[in-house]
């Protein structure tokens, strides 16, 4: 797979993932009979797959790794906080108002990691 083909694949599924949360997030807050849907609970998972593993096909084709290069670092570690952030977003058991917090922090920690992503810099303002 040609570099230029495995960065658009990262891309399309970034936009994808960062998509499916939004929407699933927006859904979860609402209460929407959509969460209940099979492919909710399962696109979400592929594209994600799928984003983890075209980033660590850059990665290889790049010559940078984590803990290695301090931007890639970065971005794991925000991977990790957005991940967290998300799954307290979307989970049942919490107040709505600490969801939608946890909501909207783990859209800024998205805009940190696309940021850390563009500059390669872990401190991209």
């Amino acid at each position: 797979m040609t570099f230029q083909l495995l960065k658009t694949l990262h891309i399309v599924c970034v936009a994808g993932s960062y998509g499916l949360f939004f929407l699933r997030g927006v859904w979860s807050l609402t209460d929407s009979t959509i969460m209940l849907k099979r492919w909710v609970r399962i696109v979400p998972h592929v594209v994600d797959t799928l984003l983890l593993i075209s980033a660590a096909g850059l990665a290889y084709m790049l010559g940078q790794y984590p803990f290695v290069d301090a931007w890639l670092t970065a971005k794991i570690i925000g991977l990790l906080l957005y991940i967290g952030l998300g799954f307290a977003a979307l989970r049942k058991g919490l107040k709505n108002s600490t969801r939608l917090l946890a909501w909207l922090a783990a859209q800024a920690t998205f805009a940190y990691i696309v940021l850390v992503a563009i500059t390669r810099n872990p401190l991209p303002w």
